[in-house]
């Protein structure tokens, strides 16, 4: 039997159904960590599904400037309707994502963006430094492609740990706020300025 006080706490921390919170606090042993984590889970199958169905025709352009005034950005948020649009969650994430494109300058929004010379060029200077190394033929294609995963997580902003929470990639942040909020979101476009 699951804990009313844990499943309310759940409810308050995801914004999820009781019966979902209940049934994860159950699968998870009444732990409420690891039933975040069941919630995450499902919402990241819920949110794989929306993002398939649906198309974004509305959103919001938002900015960010710097205290310092040298760095800025801007982004282009999607959603389904006008009323997420306006929802205040859905325009605190919009926030956060200016932020963290002013934070951390990715080049490009996923892997797939990535230009194949560009791509070609990463993965001709790795294997360059591991012959210089002598690591061995066999596991230099191997080693490349764990750089290359390492290095999308600099570049490709889906592919980032989150500035507010390291545990956490903006592309899992925005699979969250879809179960939370029930509507397919994507960033459609990105900028960075900086002085």
């Amino acid at each position: 039997m699951v804990d009313l006080q844990q499943v309310a706490k759940l409810r308050q921390q995801t914004g999820c159904g009781i019966n979902d919170c209940r049934n994860a606090l159950e699968e998870a042993g009444g732990d409420v960590d690891k039933a975040m984590e069941v919630l995450r889970k499902k919402g990241e199958l819920k949110a794989a599904k929306k993002s398939a169905e649906r198309e974004t025709k509305e959103g919001i352009i938002y900015s960010y400037i710097h205290p310092n005034k040298k760095i800025g950005s801007m982004v282009e948020l999607d959603c389904e309707t006008d009323f997420v649009a306006r929802n205040e969650e859905f325009q605190a994430l919009a926030k956060d994502l200016a932020m963290q494109i002013a934070a951390t300058n990715p080049l490009y929004l996923k892997p797939e963006d990535i230009p194949e010379e560009v791509l070609n060029k990463e993965k001709e200077i790795y294997k360059e430094q591991l012959l210089a190394e002598s690591k061995p033929e066999d596991m230099i294609d191997k080693i490349v492609e764990g750089k290359l995963s390492k290095w999308y997580e600099e570049v490709c902003l889906l592919k980032q740990s989150f500035i507010k929470d390291e545990d956490l990639t903006i592309e899992d942040l925005i699979k969250e706020k879809i179960a939370k909020i029930g509507e397919k979101i994507e960033i459609d476009n990105f900028v960075r300025f900086e002085v």
